[in-house]
């Protein structure tokens, strides 16, 4: 429900809130009443199924979680476990799935097999730095030194944002994923999160998971960007993440018909697995803003016409 105009004025501190000196109030009331109806139609549109859980201002998903007190979250079961139990490619024989653990998946479209878990690090958070690049780059790292070691080692994307810059990166300003990886060979790996810490600005800290050098996935071939993460892992991806429907995301199979598959790229994340959902294909897309956002900062992207580009620029490391 609103909160009323009085409550809303509490909460912001405001006496009146119309009151001349907080002029922003009226705008945000409205942007908000906008976005609200936004969310209704999504609800509308999506089929809820088994593993739905309908909540698109819980955990602060929209921009005004400080003015609007956001809901309970209410599901029946976690929405991982849920997915893991309802899909026809990630079921597996027998195997519990700690949240922070997903797997890469089997490319069969017909025959579950039991996989182990451990190659994906928790949900990190970009937050207001435009650094995703470098969350994609050491999500498909960490996954690619854990195939090798079968140690789950979370990687450092502030070494990244500090010292790639002569590889034509520009920190919070955006990059690429190709350039990290560039950086990482020729600086003979990457630190680990623990041992970089926050920033340095040098490469002093003990280097991991040296690569000899990265593969560009066949643009848009759906199928060798799941055998790429069948065979190696979590993928780095690049999408168009422009559109409010994004934005809003809470759960079912994400579909935006205005997507572009390839002009309009401006966001990278990481492919971790794939399946079948009522009959619909998907990706299971991990995000780097933090688990308020999607269902615990994932979100499933359809396959359907390559829809928002996820096949479109997919890359993995070849470590040493």
């Amino acid at each position: 429900a609103l909160l009323s105009v009085s409550a809303l004025g509490t909460r912001w501190g405001c006496a009146v809130p119309w009151d001349p000196h907080f002029p922003m109030v009226p705008a945000l009331l409205t942007n908000w009443k906008m976005e609200e109806g936004l969310i209704q139609q999504e609800a509308a549109r999506l089929a809820l199924g088994p593993c739905s859980v309908w909540c698109p201002r819980c955990k602060g998903s929209h921009r005004f979680a400080g003015a609007f007190a956001p809901a309970p979250r209410f599901s029946t079961k976690p929405w991982l476990r849920c997915l893991w139990e309802h899909s026809e490619t990630l079921r597996p024989a027998s195997v519990s799935l700690p949240l922070a653990l997903i797997p890469w998946c089997h490319p069969s479209l017909s025959l579950p097999i039991p996989l182990s878990p451990g190659a994906v690090t928790p949900v990190k958070d970009q937050a207001v730095c435009g650094s995703c690049w470098s969350f994609a780059t050491t999500g498909a790292m960490e996954g690619a030194l854990f195939l090798k070691t079968g140690v789950l080692t979370p990687l450092s994307q502030q070494v990244l944002i500090d010292c790639s810059w002569g590889f034509g990166n520009y920190a919070c300003d955006g990059g690429e994923e190709w350039r990290a990886y560039e950086w990482i060979k020729k600086h003979g790996g990457i630190a680990s999160t623990e041992s970089y810490g926050t920033y340095k600005g040098q490469v002093r800290s003990e280097m991991l998971a040296k690569i000899t050098g990265y593969v560009n996935v066949t643009s848009g071939n759906i199928t060798a960007v799941k055998a790429a993460i069948y065979k190696h892992g979590p993928v780095a991806v690049s999408i168009d993440a422009s559109h409010k429907t994004f934005s809003f995301y809470s759960n079912g199979i994400y579909y935006e018909p205005k997507c572009g598959e390839s002009g309009a790229l401006d966001h990278a994340v990481l492919a971790v697995g794939y399946g079948v959902l009522q009959g619909e294909t998907y990706w299971l897309i991990k995000n780097s803003w933090s688990t308020y956002w999607g269902n615990d900062g994932y979100i499933l992207m359809a396959m359907k016409d390559n829809n928002c580009g996820v096949a479109t620029e997919a890359t993995y490391p070849i470590l040493a």
